[in-house]
């Protein structure tokens, strides 16, 4: 028992060494860092303030030579030497100006500034005085001491002279070490501070780890012993020994009591066995099978008496994506409220004889027979979207769903029960159509709906082959110089009956059906294909790429990583030229193996965006753990962002925080040039939207970039 005490705490101090030693060697990486950023800092404030101000600089100088050649025009064709010597002579008092001369077309010099004159006519033969007698427009000459700015004197299309006038950069270079001395004295105050800080918080967590160690070495070792007695009597089938008591609330505490409750829930056991056949463990309803065994009963009783009987169907709307978002403990809660709402309205409206029950997932069925059940399966689904359409408060944030409700009657409907729950099936998708949180009765024509959606799905398994799909390339732009960087490949239906089928209809039937993973690829070999062809002339400096969407199914499939890599290799097209677009929901519904498989991707170069960024409820903390090179603010935002301040903010705040992680922004639909200005203005990357160009086809972008 030493051997096993001895080893625990050796384990935890030898643990304790290393995290210390790791906090250290960070703290140590942090502040080498911090100096390598200052001198950074330092080098870019001198780069920053020599560009600004040689800019300045060049701007001033461009407009007095201009100003003085315009001035001196007419003296200097007259050949009128006092007035050329006023203007040379005042052009001299500004500031930095170290002289300023005044020459013929041969470039000898007319006049100095000087009353004497005393090199008049002398030929001009410094370094920089060829350039300034040759050139046909104002130029600018830099050396280490000076800026030469010259411009020719014209009458006409006649040259009778020209004007040059020298800045010095002296009192410049002074200006600018001593804002970079005082700069770099302000970032080594910041680092003496931040240093403190460092030392004292270093203190704060050796205290902290000692604490820690003394407290452990008290807290854990005697129940240790206790549960491995516990343990030993367990084993040998001894559930009525003696067991330890615990009225600790922490994992330990736990651990003791999950002990003791073990021989209780044996003779629980058999009694939860019959309870969890017919109920939902989850809400404490009814199941599946209990009320398809009440339903068959009930119809059987009902046949032939002339009276009716209600089923509806109710499903909540975009539950997946509170799974997805807040993961599954805050969906089993909102189960578990809903029923309860729904419940109340069952025992308010349905009468003595309704049953609920929960199918499973977030899918409710309500039985009511009593009465006029049209009527009263009205009104009931009234109150459900009415109720279910309030807001839930789960983990401190209001979540709207909403709810979908199918109704179907027997024996109007059908007479079986089976032909029931399908019928409630159909007419709650029906309500799901029509755009949620809404209810629909069961009528013949939603299975020809039904057929329809069938038929789409069947012309659909050809229409690449016979030419019915196709491409189109919406240009992307990035801001800050305007210029097409890339394009966002869009796959587009010209059905020979139907005419242009929405991208929202037919991409919805693909991804249901399993013909996404047949069109994807070829989707992404045909984009692939046009991108190689775009820049098959241009720079490789300027090689522009092509965005493809990535439906959730293909990136569940697994086998994404050697699809891509199989297009790249036939079409020739660069990896890094190539970006995959994939939603949020696609990519935080399976985290882990989302970030297997875009890792495999980044390896090999492709770049990966999340699309419609911002409308679901997940974070940028997903970012941290999933590699992503960009992510594309949806439109829902932009479209608002100039008269809605909130939409402005979000919009802001997400440019923000991706650049913080390295991460490229993308604006989609951008359709007035105040919202490109706007992004400009806050550093967005790149954009898109009809204001700046709409979809073609390959063809047609090839002729934008040419």
């Amino acid at each position: 028992m030493k051997k096993i005490r001895f080893g625990l705490q050796a384990r935890f101090l030898t643990a304790m060494a290393i995290m210390l030693a790791v906090v250290i060697a960070l703290l140590a990486t942090l502040l080498h860092r911090q100096k390598d950023m200052q001198q950074e800092v330092a080098d870019a404030t001198r780069d920053s303030m020599h560009s600004m101000v040689e800019d300045s600089l060049r701007r001033h100088g461009e407009a007095s030579v201009n100003q003085l050649a315009d001035s001196l025009t007419n003296p200097l064709y007259y050949f009128d030497l006092d007035t050329i010597g006023k203007l040379v002579r005042s052009a001299q008092l500004e500031p930095d100006v170290s002289y300023v001369l005044v020459f013929d077309p041969q470039g000898r010099i007319i006049h100095d500034g000087t009353e004497e004159i005393a090199v008049y006519g002398q030929q001009m033969s410094d370094p920089l005085a060829y350039e300034a007698v040759s050139t046909p427009n104002l130029h600018i000459q830099w050396s280490p001491q000076i800026v030469d700015i010259s411009e020719p004197i014209m009458i006409g299309n006649e040259r009778i002279g020209g004007v040059r006038v020298g800045f010095s950069l002296a009192s410049v270079r002074a200006h600018e070490d001593r804002a970079v001395t005082a700069a770099k004295s302000r970032l080594e105050e910041l680092g003496r501070r931040h240093l403190v800080w460092v030392a004292a918080l270093l203190a704060a967590l050796v205290v902290a780890c000692v604490a820690i160690m003394l407290y452990a070495q008290r807290t854990l070792v005697r129940p240790i012993r206790q549960l491995a007695a516990a343990a030993h009597a367990i084993e040998v089938g001894n559930y009525n020994s003696e067991r330890p008591v615990s009225h600790r609330r922490d994992e330990v505490g736990e651990l003791v009591r999950a002990f003791s409750s073990m021989s209780d829930s044996i003779a629980r056991h058999d009694r939860d066995v019959r309870r969890m056949a017919y109920t939902d463990s989850l809400t404490g309803l009814t199941n599946r099978l209990a009320f398809r065994e009440s339903l068959d009963h009930r119809l059987m009783m009902l046949r032939g008496a002339g009276r009716q009987l209600a089923l509806l169907f109710a499903d909540i709307d975009d539950f997946k994506r509170v799974n997805d978002t807040l993961g599954h403990e805050a969906g089993d809660e909102v189960l578990q409220q809903f029923a309860n709402r729904i419940l109340e309205a069952v025992e308010l409206l349905g009468g003595d004889d309704a049953l609920l029950a929960r199918f499973g997932g977030d899918e409710f069925v309500i039985l009511i027979q009593d009465g006029d059940v049209r009527a009263a399966a009205t009104r009931l689904a009234e109150k459900l979207v009415t109720e279910l359409g309030r807001p839930i408060v789960i983990q401190d944030r209001q979540v709207f769903l909403g709810t979908s409700i199918g109704i179907t009657l027997f024996p109007e409907d059908a007479s079986g029960a089976t032909a029931l729950m399908k019928n409630g099936d159909i007419a709650m998708y029906q309500a799901k159509v029509a755009g949620k949180n809404c209810y629909r009765f069961y009528s013949r024509a939603m299975d020809q709906a039904v057929e329809r959606r069938v038929r789409m799905e069947q012309e659909l398994r050809g229409a690449w082959e016979r030419g019915e799909l196709s491409l189109l390339y919406q240009p992307v732009f990035r801001l800050s110089d305007s210029r097409i960087v890339g394009a966002e490949a869009l796959l587009r239906w010209q059905h020979p009956e139907l005419g242009m089928v929405a991208p929202s209809v037919f991409i919805d039937v693909a991804e249901q059906s399993g013909l996404i993973e047949t069109i994807g690829p070829r989707v992404l070999r045909a984009a692939c294909a046009a991108a190689a062809r775009w820049s098959a002339d241009r720079d490789p400096m300027d090689q522009l790429f092509v965005s493809v969407n990535v439906s959730p199914r293909q990136l569940r499939s697994g086998d994404l990583p050697e699809v891509v890599a199989e297009c790249l290799r036939e079409t020739g097209l660069t990896s890094s030229r190539l970006h995959l677009e994939l939603t949020e929901t696609a990519v935080i519904s399976d985290e882990a193996h989302a970030s297997a498989l875009l890792a495999t991707l980044h390896r090999t170069g492709v770049k990966v965006w999340l699309d419609d960024f911002g409308t679901g409820f997940s974070g940028l903390s997903h970012l941290r753990r999933v590699p992503v090179d960009g992510v594309k603010i949806d439109r829902s935002f932009i479209a608002d962002m100039l008269r809605d301040p909130d939409d402005l903010a979000l919009t802001s705040a997400i440019i923000a925080m991706a650049h913080s992680l390295g991460i490229t922004v993308v604006a989609e639909g951008v359709e007035k040039e105040g919202q490109f200005n706007m992004l400009r203005e806050r550093g967005c990357d790149l954009a898109q939207g009809y204001w700046l160009g709409y979809p073609v086809t390959a063809a047609e972008f090839n002729q934008l970039i040419v």
